[in-house]
């Protein structure tokens, strides 16, 4: 699982990536998908933006196109 992040600019509505998260699920117990990652790229690159409410995640499955057999 990947973690896509963005930024919104809401003066201009213009939506950019910022960068992309590996699934770390193991040190966020018991929150869910959506949550974990977004506390997880907050707190990564939080740092980047003026508000971090403007971040948001879009997970994404990796392994999706790829047979195994």
């Amino acid at each position: 699982m990947i973690y896509k992040v963005y930024s919104k600019n809401y003066l201009d509505g213009s939506v950019s990536l910022i960068g992309m998260l590996p699934e770390k699920r193991k040190t966020l117990r018991g929150l869910t998908l959506i949550a974990s990652g977004l506390k997880w790229a907050k707190s990564i690159f939080g740092g980047l933006v003026k508000d971090t409410c403007a971040l948001f995640i879009i997970p994404s499955d990796e392994n999706k196109g790829e047979r195994h057999g």
